[in-house]
């Protein structure tokens, strides 16, 4: 029985406009497959930050995923999950790194070094290129680069989200950082932006740049999904360019992307999809 492909696609409208968008690139099958996997994803995230998120919803979530996996999907999601399954080479062991990032987040979060904080990027995103690699025709290379776009992203989010983090208890900055930039925790909390907070946010902005570009030679591994890897991280870049505009003022503003700012970046999308 096919999985209920309209109520997956709503998940993914609901919760990621930037997903949604670059998976209109994909074909049709691929398109289903990646639906699958981010809608699995999401759920998980939306189990620790959700209405009712918590550990047993994060169990429960954890439950559905070796559901999935031993062929017996209850829920709709794990039933897509079931079904892309069948079709591609999806490595549990990213799902299981994936749990680990999330009970992370269960927080309070408070990370001491950078080696730190790129391993939390892999599991809570690099893990999700991992996923999607197979789905797009890549192997061990292609994954390799898969991993960074998603370290990127991932990044990209801590960048743009950390005054609306530190509301929830969670300060993904490293400290082995904070330190090096002297930037104290009771500025911070108070969203005053200094110098060396802004260097340090260029510093990680730059990081994440060297992801992007790294991570985007990958494109020429894949057989389909080209444009639409290349349009999502593009739309994060944005994202980027835009928390500069701003003076990396993260602590009081969330740098976005509108709608039409996002339609903008198709072109370069396809462009960037060329062999």
């Amino acid at each position: 029985m096919e999985p209920d492909w309209k109520e997956l696609s709503r998940t993914i409208q609901v919760h990621s406009t930037t997903f949604y968008l670059g998976s209109l690139l994909f074909p049709a099958e691929a398109r289903k497959g990646a639906w699958a996997v981010y809608a699995a994803c999401r759920l998980g995230d939306e189990a620790v930050d959700g209405e009712g998120g918590g550990m047993e919803a994060l169990e429960a979530w954890w439950e559905g995923v070796e559901r999935a996996y031993g062929g017996r999907p209850k829920e709709t999601w794990e039933k897509g999950l079931a079904w892309a399954l069948e079709r591609w080479p999806i490595p549990f062991d990213a799902f299981l790194h994936m749990k680990e990032g999330f009970l992370t987040d269960l927080g309070p979060v408070r990370l001491k070094t950078e080696g730190e904080l790129l391993t939390y990027c892999y599991q809570v995103a690099g893990t999700v290129g991992r996923m999607m690699a197979p789905i797009a025709g890549g192997g061990k290379e292609a994954e390799a680069k898969a991993i960074l776009l998603g370290q990127a992203m991932q990044l990209t989010n801590i960048l743009r989200d950390v005054g609306e983090d530190l509301g929830r208890d969670r300060l993904y900055l490293p400290q082995d950082l904070l330190e090096a930039y002297g930037v104290r925790l009771e500025d911070l909390l108070e969203g005053r932006v200094t110098p060396g907070y802004r260097a340090l946010m260029a510093y990680l902005e730059g990081k994440a740049r060297a992801f992007y570009r790294e991570g985007l030679e990958g494109l020429r591994l894949l057989k389909v999904g080209q444009a639409a890897i290349a349009l999502a991280a593009l739309q994060y870049q944005g994202i980027l360019d835009k928390l500069r505009l701003l003076g990396y003022d993260n602590l009081r503003h969330r740098a976005h992307l509108r709608a039409w700012e996002r339609i903008k970046l198709l072109p370069r999308a396809l462009l960037a999809a060329r062999p």
